[in-house]
């Protein structure tokens, strides 16, 4: 483990990891960041073993969903024209049937095709199909891919029996499921992403998604129903629980799984666009959804109680969170 403080890079850290003696670390990388698993098990080898399980899915869903990759899902998605369809796999579909949800639940604030036309994607779950209905959508799945690869690793690590882990892609999308023994949860850190020394927020955290976004030097998130670009925030945390049974198999044509990790990496960037009132109404009507906002006047004070708090945990799910 490294050394004492925080761990930090998207906005979410782990405090103090060295103290962390009995948890295992592993990393990876793909999708243009690091992925990892902290977990404690008996057996490094086994561990190892199902870490690099892990690992071998979140470079499997990178095939499929990168935008970058030429004969991805979302490449042949993004070269239909209107009328064409493309079968895809299972997961692509499913990360697709989340985003459009979000895109739903947010008016638009969170949209995979940055205003090119998603709702025009139609999505068959019985044949595995995308269809365009138009010309020229473009998908881009960078807002939830690394949100949806932390939600089916957990459940892989559960299946191989490390119920005590957490795995993160970059810090940005972190999901937390039980703690190390003889602690309420894994001591996570909320941070300013422009600037990682600067812990605005501590947290206790088990079985819950948390996700960050922000603006760092040179970085800049638009909106996609307006095209300009943010203004008046510096970063947005959300934390979502996982409800029970988060890990059951779940597919297509029953509805996406419940993926709280995908969910909280998405509104992230949605709560970045969103007024405070419109925040509040989605918290309100989303059980157990929780959520920080930085403002931009906050930008040269310091100290939590300059961060705009949403919502909160529900005392009815499985996950839990609490204030060091």
């Amino acid at each position: 483990m490294p050394g004492g403080g925080a761990e930090i890079d998207g906005g979410v850290g782990i405090e103090q990891p060295r103290d962390l003696r009995d948890v295992r670390r592993f990393s990876h990388e793909a999708m243009a960041t690091v992925y990892e698993v902290y977990a404690v098990h008996a057996d490094r080898q086994y561990a190892a073993q199902a870490a690099q399980a892990t690992f071998d899915l979140v470079d499997r869903l990178e095939r499929e969903l990168s935008r970058f990759l030429p004969n991805s899902d979302i490449t042949r998605i993004n070269h239909l024209d209107a009328g064409e369809s493309t079968r895809v796999a299972p997961s692509t579909l499913e990360c697709l049937v989340i985003a459009r949800h979000l895109f739903d639940l947010t008016s638009g604030a969170f949209d995979v095709s940055i205003g090119t036309g998603l709702p025009s994607l139609e999505l068959d779950a019985d044949d595995v199909l995308v269809r365009a209905t138009t010309d020229g959508v473009q998908v881009d799945l960078g807002g939830i891919g690394k949100g949806y690869a932390v939600d089916l690793m957990a459940e892989l690590l559960e299946e191989w029996g490390l119920e005590r882990s957490l795995v993160h892609g970059g810090f940005s999308s972190v999901l937390a499921l039980e703690a190390p023994a003889g602690r309420d949860g894994w001591p996570l850190t909320m941070s300013d992403p422009g600037l990682p020394s600067r812990v605005l927020a501590h947290l206790s955290v088990r079985q819950t998604a948390l996700s960050a976004s922000g603006l760092r030097k040179g970085d800049h998130i638009v909106d996609p129903r307006t095209g300009e670009p943010v203004r008046g925030r510096i970063a947005a945390w959300v934390a979502l629980p996982r409800p029970e049974g988060a890990g059951a198999e779940a597919t297509v044509d029953e509805g996406p799984r419940i993926a709280p990790g995908a969910v909280t990496d998405a509104l992230t960037t949605a709560f970045m666009l969103l007024r405070s009132e419109e925040i509040a109404a989605i918290c309100a009507r989303s059980p157990g959804l929780e959520a920080w906002v930085l403002p931009e006047s906050a930008g040269e004070q310091t100290g939590a109680a300059k961060m705009i708090h949403f919502g909160g945990p529900d005392t009815g799910g499985s996950g839990s969170r609490s204030s060091l």
